[in-house]
C-alpha cells in the first residue's frame, strides 16, 4: 500500500465530513483577526467562539475544518492525551 501524504490524510478527513453534510470552513488565521482575548489559536474551536457565545449565525448547522493552532501547555494543556484517546488529534 502506498503512504498517503500529510495533504492526503487531511483532505480524506475533510471529505469523509462533507459527505456528511458538514461544510468544509477553512483554517482561520493562527493569530486571531477578532479577539482581543487570544494572542493565537490554541484550538480549532476558535474560529467558531462567536457562534457558540451567539454573536454570529453561519448559513450551516455542520461543519468541519483542519484548524492551525498552538498547543503550548498551560491551564487545559491535553498534548499528553493526543494519540492515546479517540478525540486527541494532531497534524504536523
Amino acid at each position: 500500500m502506498a503512504q498517503k501524504s500529510l495533504n492526503q490524510i487531511r483532505e480524506t478527513f475533510l471529505k469523509y465530513f462533507e459527505k456528511n453534510d458538514h461544510k468544509i470552513v477553512e483554517s482561520s488565521n493562527l493569530v486571531p483577526n477578532n479577539d482581543p482575548t487570544l494572542m493565537f489559536a490554541n484550538s480549532g474551536m476558535v474560529q467558531f467562539k462567536n457562534v457558540f457565545t451567539g454573536l454570529e449565525k453561519r448559513d450551516y448547522q455542520r461543519a468541519t475544518t483542519s484548524q492551525k493552532c498552538v498547543r503550548a501547555g498551560g491551564k487545559h494543556n491535553d498534548l499528553e492525551n493526543v494519540g492515546y484517546t479517540p478525540r486527541h488529534h494532531t497534524f504536523f
